[in-house]
């Protein structure tokens, strides 16, 4: 007697096929198998997530950097000469590299879950090879030219990290459903063990990681210091040209309190504004005196500075994309800007009672004012006549003659030194870069009568953080935009966080065991009905879909012919799961 069992009718599956189709070029039903990977193939699925959490790192610093992209630009700058928004081919690469490499893992997951054997193509090898090394080979870069931006990671962990918790803590949740059905469909009690103490090991760390996140927003709303004060870094100049009376005037309008600026000092001893090292970026150096644009800029007198334009390269370049929002009124007065000295700046802030700040350029040795150069800005800003209460003074040379000759100067350091040598050395204020202090240093700082101004601050986020932190003023490239700032992003009261962390922390727990049951329900019935042979196939039958597909045509078979094995009828097993049976009786010839 033989037994034949007919061709069966499977439904079309094009969810799947999509599936196993784009993720290793299975469309068709025989090319997939419900094997397990090959170990070949876990290296890659162990690439993938770690080109994709480092791609995660990558992105997340690029989003975060957003408040120094003209400082990258900058260096940039002066590595080739050119200026040029280098941010824009990086934003665009890495945007389509975590989108392509977010949507394979997405698609490895989906395999995971459906039981299906991982099979990474080779195009998409060679695609997840590329980001990898792409990312790697930008991260060195980063390293090696503009390394200190890396704090930007660690300082807006603390205004956004609370909220990635609970981002993180859903995506754990949501997994656990995948992790459940590895657990049911495992036939080895030792890679359940496994696979449920890893994840469980997650899920843990994850819910005690508030110990350890601190974010000055979390506070006492009480407690709040006053706003801090903006300061024009440059003048506006996201509004007109960097360091020019009308860029100083547009922050003025954003109504800052101080301005701040970079003085050089010309051949003659005319201290002006200019932050390179050169006039060709923001001047036409190059058309007025050709062969002379690599020259310092501390090599023109003030004659020759006066002939150049500071405002058409504003439109040639567009540094921050604001151009062609202006008027065409703002257009003519920026067109027509020229070099500003400091007497200019130093007048237009008396006139309007500002505070100034300068950082001051010393000459090379060779120049004429090499020695004079303190003496000559003295002098200049003895002659606008503005209050000395409003000058910061930054320059630790002569500091205790200028101390004499101008006693009344807010003296100003540009380096971090601890609270007790400041008050010895009679400095009453720090202007430093906004990673360069801590939230504990802050508040030392505050506490022994030391006022902070943290550059360069251009967006809400780290404006709000730093206002939390107590800082008494900011140094900013965009007041326009910190002036719509009234009150700080967030800020939540400590049991207020606590009650948020526990209730995500208990809901993601209820969730995570309901999913748990609910996948693994008829192994734990069979379990606890006492049955005396425990059969996977029989326990994962019970659990399928409704719907017929190859996965319980396959669970079928295997109980069959376990249970035939066990002294069962082949034809009664067969008619019980809904199998036809034939039988072919032999004919006598």
């Amino acid at each position: 007697m033989v037994k034949h069992q007919p061709l069966q009718v499977y439904e079309r599956q094009l969810c799947l096929s999509c599936i196993t189709g784009i993720y290793g070029c299975r469309w068709k039903r025989y090319q997939r198998s419900h094997d397990n990977t090959t170990k070949w193939e876990l290296l890659w699925s162990l690439i993938l997530l770690f080109t994709f959490s480092l791609l995660l790192i990558w992105s997340y610093f690029w989003w975060e950097a957003d408040n120094d992209y003209n400082e990258f630009n900058w260096f940039l700058y002066n590595r080739s000469g050119e200026w040029t928004d280098g941010t824009i081919p990086i934003l665009a690469t890495t945007a389509a590299g975590f989108t392509y490499i977010a949507f394979l893992m997405v698609l490895a997951l989906c395999h995971v879950a459906l039981g299906q054997q991982l099979n990474l193509h080779w195009l998409h090898k060679i695609g997840v090879t590329a980001s990898l090394l792409t990312t790697i080979f930008g991260i060195i870069s980063v390293n090696q030219t503009w390394r200190q931006e890396w704090d930007v990671i660690p300082i807006s962990l603390q205004a956004t990290g609370p909220f990635l918790h609970v981002g993180a803590l859903a995506a754990a949740t949501a997994l656990s459903w995948i992790v459940a059905g590895q657990v049911a469909r495992a036939e080895k009690t030792i890679f359940q063990v496994v696979v449920v103490l890893l994840y469980l090991s997650v899920l843990l760390g994850l819910y005690i990681l508030p110990l350890y996140i601190t974010s000055p927003c979390i506070m006492d709303p009480s407690t709040l210091k006053p706003r801090p004060e903006v300061f024009g870094h440059q003048g506006a100049p996201m509004l007109a040209p960097e360091n020019t009376l009308w860029s100083f005037q547009r922050a003025l309008q954003m109504n800052v309190t101080g301005l701040e600026a970079d003085v050089t000092i010309s051949v003659d001893g005319i201290p002006f504004l200019m932050h390179d090292l050169t006039l060709r970026r923001t001047t036409n150096v190059e058309e007025i005196f050709p062969g002379r644009e690599r020259r310092t800029a501390s090599q023109f007198n003030w004659t020759d500075l006066q002939q150049l334009n500071a405002g058409e390269w504003f439109f040639k370049d567009d540094p921050f994309w604001t151009a062609n929002t202006m008027s065409q009124k703002e257009k003519n007065l920026t067109r027509e800007q020229k070099v500003c000295s400091l007497e200019q700046l130093l007048k237009l802030a008396s006139y309007h009672n500002s505070t100034v700040v300068f950082r001051l350029h010393r000459p090379p040795p060779e120049h004429p004012c090499h020695a004079t150069w303190i003496n000559d800005t003295l002098q200049a800003v003895h002659n606008s006549g503005v209050l000395q209460s409003l000058v910061m003074w930054t320059p630790d040379d002569e500091r205790e003659q200028v101390k004499q000759l101008a006693p009344g100067f807010i003296q100003t350091s540009l380096v971090k030194h601890n609270p007790e040598y400041l008050n010895r050395s009679g400095i009453s204020r720090l202007l430093l870069r906004y990673n360069q202090v801590s939230a504990s240093e802050i508040t030392d700082f505050s506490r022994n009568n030391i006022s902070l101004t943290l550059y360069t601050v251009n967006e809400p986020w780290l404006y709000s953080m730093l206002w939390c932190s107590g800082v008494s003023s900011v140094s900013s490239e965009a007041p326009h935009i910190l002036r719509k700032v009234p009150y700080p992003i967030w800020l939540m009261r400590p049991n207020e966080y606590c009650l948020m962390w526990v209730s995500a922390d208990l809901i993601s727990f209820a969730v995570v065991i309901g999913i748990f049951i609910l996948q693994n329900y008829h192994m734990i019935r069979y379990r606890m009905s006492g049955i005396r042979s425990y059969n996977p196939e029989q326990i994962m039958l019970s659990a399928a879909v409704r719907t017929s597909s190859r996965d319980i045509n396959v669970m079928k078979e295997k109980l069959i012919f376990s249970e035939v094995r066990n002294g069962g009828s082949a034809e009664e097993l067969y008619e019980e799961h809904g199998f036809d049976s034939y039988t072919n009786q032999s004919i006598s010839q």
